[in-house]
């Protein structure tokens, strides 16, 4: 099984126009692109993302929006995309409304970051009817028998959280991580990515020889996106940090 790059961005961060051509650029080198609502209260998402969450509702992004991003997305890619969000957009939507207009815009599939497993059989019966894969994410304390049930839940991956506290880029990989990854490895029968801290190619390298399935990647770029705003600038780095990426991918499957 090929592994894969999942390349995470906020929608609307800084404006809808700009994220349409960031997809774009991330596309080429990337597998998933994981495209984020933006939320008031990202308790899972660390400074770097809690600011593009901001920078994004300040500037008038709104749940439909994102629908259409996505729907303009398609006219140039058939790149698979993963909508993250929390629980809260979808309420207010409703459920069924949410999950038919992400269908009907192009999306595949669906993370809701706190959404336990354990309450989601309304959730997964409705993602079921209009053909929305789901991802769950699992936490270096969650417990094996939790750990399969998050993974008879999941359609798509499961989501592994490398480490303790909220996203963000991090210097190394820890063998906490790793020792993780190959406990759930054991466990599972979907493919395993993991997220949270990878910023560098080695990073990737490394989770892939380890028996990662793929590498789901978010801060690294948001900082891009802070530091270069609207500019081609930023379409050009973030398509090389995609690149490179998507290297110790392939290099660490070999």
């Amino acid at each position: 099984m090929d592994k894969k790059l999942v390349s995470f961005i906020v929608a609307g961060d800084p404006n809808p126009e700009a994220t349409l051509k960031f997809m774009k650029a991330l596309s080429k080198h990337s597998d998933i692109i994981e495209l984020g609502i933006p939320f008031s209260d990202p308790m899972a998402d660390g400074e770097t993302i809690q600011m593009a969450d901001i920078r994004a509702l300040n500037n008038g992004m709104k749940v439909s929006k994102v629908f259409d991003i996505i729907r303009e997305f398609r006219k140039y890619s058939s790149t698979p995309i993963v909508v993250m969000t929390y629980y809260n957009p979808v309420f207010n939507m409703g459920l069924e409304r949410f999950l038919k207009e992400l269908k009907e815009s192009g999306g595949n599939g669906l993370i809701v970051v706190d959404l336990p497993v354990e309450d989601s059989e309304e959730y997964l019966s409705h993602c079921k009817k209009y053909g929305i894969d789901t991802i769950f994410l699992a936490a270096p304390n969650t417990s094996e028998d939790r750990i399969k049930k998050i993974d008879n839940a999941s359609s798509m991956f499961i989501y592994l959280v490398s480490l303790y506290g909220t996203t963000g880029v991090r210097g190394e990989v820890s063998n906490l991580a790793i020792d993780f990854l190959k406990r759930t490895k054991k466990l599972c029968k979907n493919p395993v990515y993991v997220g949270f801290g990878i910023s560098k190619k080695e990073h990737a390298k490394r989770f892939i020889e380890n028996g990662a399935d793929g590498v789901v990647v978010g801060s690294a770029y948001v900082k891009i996106i802070e530091e270069y705003g609207d500019s081609e600038e930023t379409i050009k780095k973030l398509e090389e940090k995609a690149r490179k990426l998507k290297e110790g991918i392939l290099e660490g499957s070999k």
